[in-house]
């Protein structure tokens, strides 16, 4: 079996820069990789802990259902609900914008719903936002205008099932 080797706590640094980049090239496994090497040794570290975070949504196309429960599971160990919530919100969102993407019978209303949440997730995260800081509201905002765009993606359509008498 192959072991990985160690990161030392003096490379932390220059690591995650390279994470960023590889984010930047569109090589999020590579970003992924780096940051939990980072988090081996600094397993607080908020830049790699975010990173490998959206590291994670950037391949929901790829391997969604894996990708998508790795990012839930680091919301917990974010230090602020800002953060928490906020992050949440990406998450949902990016996963709606897949299901978005991937389009077929009854996407839109999947990708409405997932909307919906990333709102709800949004919104905690406006309400929680230190004085400055709208990147909650620039999410917010860019859900309402696809949903805008995008007219198939609505909620499910309520059936009017109406039950045979006999």
């Amino acid at each position: 079996m192959l072991e990985l080797k160690p990161l030392s706590k003096e490379a932390v640094p220059a690591a995650f820069e390279k994470a960023v980049r590889y984010r930047l090239l569109n090589e999020p496994t590579e970003a992924e990789s780096i940051c939990r090497d980072i988090l081996r040794v600094d397993p607080d570290n908020q830049d790699a802990l975010i990173h490998l975070l959206l590291s994670l949504t950037d391949q929901f196309e790829r391997r969604l259902a894996a990708a998508f429960s790795q990012a839930r599971e680091l919301l917990p160990r974010l230090q602020d609900e800002y953060s928490k919530s906020y992050y949440a919100g990406i998450i949902q969102e990016r996963r709606a914008k897949c299901h978005l993407k991937q389009g077929g019978p009854g996407s839109g209303s999947v990708a409405y719903d997932w909307f919906r949440q990333a709102m709800e997730s949004f919104d905690l995260a406006i309400s929680l936002r230190p004085e400055g800081k709208d990147d909650a509201i620039l999410r917010w905002n860019t859900c309402v205008r696809i949903l805008e765009w995008h007219p198939e993606v609505k909620p499910m359509p309520q059936d009017n099932f109406e039950p045979l008498l006999e």
